[in-house]
């Protein structure tokens, strides 16, 4: 809050000085901090290494519907699938379908009434070897 006051300020201060294509800049770089801070996260975790080098982070909205990757990365391999998962070995699981790339950000929908409390771990499963490529702990 006080980043966008202090924001506001500024293009009041600047809008004596500078042309409108600024204040305008400035304006939306406002909109994007409030943006940012309405978007709550219910759970988050970064990706640890399982059989194979696994890296990024994974994020659920405060609605829980969608699960999110961020500056994801992974080796590639066959049939990896996404998996809210129980644990490393994927005992009890849901599945969120085809990973979309190794690398990337990406978005998957999350089943509604899924209790992340009990799937709490994000895992990249490969089904042809039975291994977890990496997982994410959400917390």
């Amino acid at each position: 809050m006080k980043k966008i006051t202090f924001l506001i300020l500024l293009a009041i201060i600047f809008s004596n000085c500078s042309g409108t294509d600024e204040i305008e800049t400035i304006f939306e770089q406002i909109e994007n901090e409030e943006n940012i801070m309405n978007e709550t996260i219910f759970v988050m975790g970064d990706f640890i290494d399982g059989a194979h080098p696994t890296s990024g982070k994974v994020a659920v909205n405060s609605d829980k519907t969608v699960l999110t990757f961020t500056d994801f990365k992974t080796d590639n391999g066959p049939k990896l699938l996404v998996y809210l998962s129980t644990d490393a070995n994927s005992t009890q699981y849901i599945d969120l379908g085809d990973l979309k790339g190794v690398s990337d950000d990406f978005t998957y929908s999350i089943p509604s009434n899924t209790d992340l409390l009990k799937y709490k771990l994000v895992n990249i499963w490969c089904v042809d070897f039975s291994v977890s490529f990496g997982t994410a702990k959400l917390k």
